[in-house]
């Protein structure tokens, strides 16, 4: 088998995501993290209730850790050469760049901290909403967003018929009326307040940039496939870029799944909570086999075709 590693974005938070591993060896990664930065990470992981994490910052630090923890424990059940490349959707990056060794894992808590707060900011000074079209295709959304009199963006490209737009709210009810004069089966508000991935996010990207540039960053242990392009990057030049350009722009998750597909993997492994990835992998490209990890008793793998 040739993997493809997926790491999930917010969203898939869950309460008390760290109880199956707080026994497994796996949790000295929580330890060394809450040592290196202060943060109550634990508690996060083994107490928080799902109305302490609809905050930005404790939904994506809970889905990093989560995943983070999940990596430990798998990487050392399979052999290197088997995995081709890394990807993870939106906030799914920070944890790949920490997984393939690209920033430290302080480090990496950091950027995804001060990439949280950054978003949060924003949102507060930028309202925002988003709104899933099924049954769509990005000509499709993007035709939806220009209809309407206010500024609306295609946000995310997830694949078999799954288009996520963003924009202001008052623009998204024009949105939302000619999608389904086009055809678009259901459209559904998305329980955010920001329109993340579009321009509406510009200042969250010019707040992130500080901390990516005072950011040491390596070459990535695998090729890791950029959500903005789904190119796969090999060398430690230009992420401060890349993760600023990637607040502002679409999560081409399709494409993604598309590169990795290209690169040879066979299939992919979802690390973190839930298995929106898996679910998405399965549509867009049906001949790979996927796996999920999010507890130990998925391990060790056994394949889902």
């Amino acid at each position: 088998m040739s993997i493809a590693v997926v790491f999930p974005g917010q969203g898939s938070q869950t309460p008390g995501a760290g109880r199956p591993w707080q026994r497994h060896q796996a949790w000295s990664l929580v330890e060394e993290a809450e040592a290196a930065t202060g943060l109550p990470l634990g508690s996060l992981l083994l107490d928080a209730s799902a109305e302490d994490l609809a905050g930005t910052r404790e939904a994506q630090l809970s889905v990093l850790m989560s995943s983070l923890l999940a990596w430990r424990a798998l990487e050392p059940t399979i052999e290197p050469d088997a995995v081709v490349a890394m990807a993870g959707h939106s906030l799914g990056q920070i944890t790949a760049l920490i997984a393939a060794e690209a920033v430290s894992l302080a480090d990496g808590i950091r950027l995804a901290v001060a990439r949280a707060d950054a978003s949060a900011a924003s949102q507060a000074t930028t309202r925002g909403a988003m709104l899933a079209l099924l049954g769509a295709d990005e000509a499709t959304a993007a035709a939806a967003c220009e209809a309407s009199p206010g500024r609306a963006w295609v946000a995310n490209i997830n694949g078999a018929g799954q288009v996520v737009v963003g924009g202001e709210p008052a623009a998204l009810d024009a949105v939302a009326a000619r999608a389904t004069e086009l055809g678009v089966r259901r459209v559904r508000l998305l329980a955010v307040d920001g329109a993340f991935h579009t321009p509406l996010m510009q200042a969250a990207a010019d707040a992130f940039a500080p901390a990516l540039a005072n950011t040491k960053f390596s070459a990535p242990t695998y090729p890791i496939v950029t959500n903005h392009d789904a190119k796969a990057v090999t060398e430690a030049d230009g992420w401060p870029q890349r993760l600023t350009t990637h607040l502002v722009s679409p999560v081409r998750w399709a494409d993604v799944v598309g590169r990795l597909v290209a690169l040879g993997a066979d299939m992919t492994i979802e690390v973190g909570p839930g298995t929106t990835l898996t679910g998405l992998v399965k549509r867009i490209a049906p001949e790979v086999a996927t796996h999920a990890v999010s507890s130990p008793d998925q391990l060790p793998l056994e394949v889902d075709q």
